[in-house]
């Protein structure tokens, strides 16, 4: 590997083991806003999206093990937050739907993040907040293929 390869790829470890240490907030599994935490948010918020979700779309949308799934969608079932049902077409799959207490508690958590994004949004320079996104977006999507691709450890 040449020098510059080398100088690049220590680069972009530097910028990813940063925007790890400070994105660790959304992947603990400590409540973030009304005793939910930032996963069970995510969840929360498909299902409000789309106002019924199945389990198996959930799993595509999170990215996640199907238990992983479940065991975060468990705790928000006995809270109240969300109802699992049997899908019409289907008596093995489920569907999820948010229950009144669930809808209030998602408006709840998006005012609280609605704070905490506009807190960051007025860190960035005005004139290059739409940049910033574009470029965090595209590095995301090349991070995802990488992965996708990466065979190093096998």
């Amino acid at each position: 590997m040449s020098t510059n390869l080398d100088k690049s790829g220590r680069e972009i470890m530097e910028v990813i083991m940063s925007f790890s240490r400070e994105i660790r907030c959304c992947s603990r599994d400590e409540a973030i806003c009304q005793g939910v935490t930032f996963n069970q948010f995510m969840i929360l918020d498909a299902v409000a999206k789309k106002g019924e979700l199945g389990l198996a779309e959930l799993h595509g949308i999170l990215s996640v093990e199907k238990s992983t799934t479940t065991r975060l969608v468990n705790p928000l079932i006995q809270k109240g937050l969300l109802k699992r049902d049997k899908a019409a077409h289907d008596s093995r799959a489920a569907r999820l739907t948010l229950t009144e207490e669930g809808r209030e508690t998602h408006r709840r958590v998006w005012l609280c993040l609605g704070g905490f994004f506009q807190n960051i949004t007025r860190q960035i320079p005005k004139g290059q907040r739409k940049a910033v996104l574009e470029s965090v977006r595209v590095f995301t999507e090349a991070m995802r293929s990488a992965a996708v691709a990466c065979r190093c450890c096998e």
